[in-house]
């Protein structure tokens, strides 16, 4: 599932939310080197590979700066099969008269912000911060009769922290290798399609031609957070289903590989902020299985 909003704040300047429920997509659009794009990732994770055969990803609070000549054709992957944020997409042909009226008594211009970010890379990544976050998050959740106001402050406030921003401190693009991501794919089904099992990474790296401390690092730029905790995301999440399915919580346990079912119980909890009997009992009275 797909899902876009678009708002003309301004000739030639857009903002888009979007809401993705899928593993893949494409970008299908004309490479359009003068317009500017920038990415936030609000929730979950997005990845874009390269023309170079690696893949750049985003994670919650990281946003991208390219032009959208840079991303035409690529494909589009999501690691964990969502992604909620926003892209912004500056047309310099067609706003320069919108951007003097927006950044008005400032020095900064549409050519400033392009020459700065879209004329030595292709993609720069950057990593979500507290001041980044405030800035990007200002933009959702805005009543309908102020969004128009509250959109256009909020751009001109990026702006101008685009402006200031010091790109030495600046992360490198974290472009992994096609094979090294599709050797972290099949761990990841490996590991979620064995939850009943307790694999090690050491049991990983035998079977998989890749060092331990390479693959918790890929594994976590791919994916967004450490392998075991991954995993027990799943974990708990198929645990649940079972609940609600009328499996008992001993068979619940064993099946997402917990030999105590007291330790099971501790983890489900803080999880779902109560015990599995509580919400066993829970679901049966809402009528669900």
């Amino acid at each position: 599932m797909k899902k876009t909003n678009t708002y003309k704040l301004y000739p030639g300047i857009e903002l888009a939310f979007c809401e993705y429920n899928l593993q893949e997509s494409s970008c299908r659009h004309k490479p359009e080197h003068e317009i500017i794009e920038i990415n936030y990732c609000q929730s979950g994770r997005i990845g874009w590979k390269t023309q170079d055969g690696s893949t750049v990803y985003l994670g919650s609070g990281d946003f991208t700066i390219h032009t959208k000549g840079v991303c035409s054709g690529l494909d589009i992957t999501f690691p964990n099969g969502s992604y909620s944020g926003l892209s912004i997409y500056v047309d310099l042909k067609n706003c320069n008269r919108n951007l003097t009226e927006l950044l008005a008594e400032t020095p900064v211009t549409g050519e400033d912000i392009y020459k700065k970010f879209c004329t030595e890379r292709d993609f720069i990544t950057f990593p979500g911060s507290e001041t980044t976050k405030g800035i990007f998050d200002g933009f959702f959740g805005i009543p309908y009769e102020l969004k128009n106001a509250y959109y256009k402050l909020k751009l001109q406030e990026l702006f101008l922290y685009l402006y200031r921003l010091d790109l030495k401190s600046v992360r490198e693009t974290n472009g992994f290798r096609p094979d090294h991501i599709e050797m972290i794919k099949q761990i990841h089904d490996r590991l979620t399609e064995n939850l009943d099992r307790r694999i090690t990474i050491e049991e990983l790296s035998r079977q998989f031609p890749i060092n331990p401390s390479t693959m918790k690092i890929l594994f976590k730029s791919v994916y967004g957070n450490s392998i075991a905790a991954h995993i027990k995301e799943h974990r708990m999440e198929k645990a649940a289903k079972l609940l609600r399915s009328g499996v008992s919580i001993s068979e619940a346990a064993k099946s997402v590989g917990y030999d105590s079912q007291s330790k099971f119980s501790s983890e489900f909890k803080k999880t779902y902020q109560m015990l599995p009997t509580e919400y066993k009992r829970t679901h049966k009275r809402n009528g669900e299985g």
